[in-house]
């Protein structure tokens, strides 16, 4: 594929993000789009002759990543986040794509690892997401940003893997900012919710997770997972129903 650039968002990913641009070396440009770390992670990025370095206040996903889409001049770009990476075989397909006006943007599969281990259910595989794509779209959405394509989206047959947490405190870290951004994000629109959600909504989490999705053939981590998932909603919806409470009180 011609005229390809590459996107990475970071934020203190200095344990990361050498094994992320080691997989994407091969591109040319690549945009790296940090929220001013207090780690290595700018020492590390600026080692990289084709990495061009960039320092931007985070405020939500879809903005840091318009950001750096605004910096890219190439027709099309694949974004990768830092606890990612390319394998050997998607680098070789995205090299021999040939570039088809018709087409707009590709599916790529990722392998999700959990604690060290690849999850094959809780729902986690297939996991399919919208990396590769012309640079004429650009991202909405506080949390889960994504952009609609209004051309033709292919599948392609090699995927990247995904190493989420390399430990608890990584998982319990990125949950407090998430839950934070979406409990805020339904804050604005006007949600409003009781305990009786707050409640039946974790639980049907885990069985959805646990059960439903077959997370018990993953073992222990599935298991795990399932637990911090149904937590993960947990804090979410408490989250929402403190800011909701904090506002009548104010407004009192």
């Amino acid at each position: 594929m011609k005229g390809l650039s590459a996107l990475v968002l970071t934020y203190n990913e200095e344990d990361n993000i050498a094994d992320c641009l080691d997989s994407i070396s091969w591109i040319d440009k690549i945009v790296v789009v940090d929220s001013y770390s207090d780690d290595r992670t700018k020492e590390i990025c600026q080692q990289y002759e084709n990495v061009n370095f960039y320092e931007n206040e985070f405020k939500d996903f879809a903005s840091q990543r318009n950001f750096g889409l605004d910096k890219i001049e190439t027709d099309w770009v694949f974004v990768i986040d830092a606890d990612e990476r390319v394998t050997e075989e998607l680098k070789n397909e995205i090299r021999n794509l040939k570039n088809d006006d018709e087409v707009d943007a590709f599916n790529i599969i990722r392998k999700n690892y959990f604690l060290g281990k690849w999850i094959k259910y809780c729902g986690w595989h297939p996991d399919y997401n919208l990396r590769l794509f012309k640079n004429k779209y650009r991202y909405s959405g506080i949390v889960h940003e994504g952009f609609s394509v209004n051309g033709k989206i292919e599948r392609l047959e090699n995927g990247f893997l995904h190493y989420t947490y390399k430990n608890l405190s990584s998982y319990i870290t990125r949950m407090n900012q998430y839950t934070t951004l979406d409990a805020e994000k339904k804050y604005r629109s006007g949600k409003k919710i009781g305990i009786t959600y707050i409640l039946s909504r974790s639980f049907l989490e885990f069985i959805k997770m646990y059960i439903i999705k077959r997370g018990f053939f993953d073992g222990f981590h599935g298991i795990v997972l399932s637990l911090l998932s149904s937590y993960y909603q947990f804090i979410k919806n408490i989250k929402l129903w403190e800011l909701n409470n904090l506002r009548s009180d104010l407004d009192e």
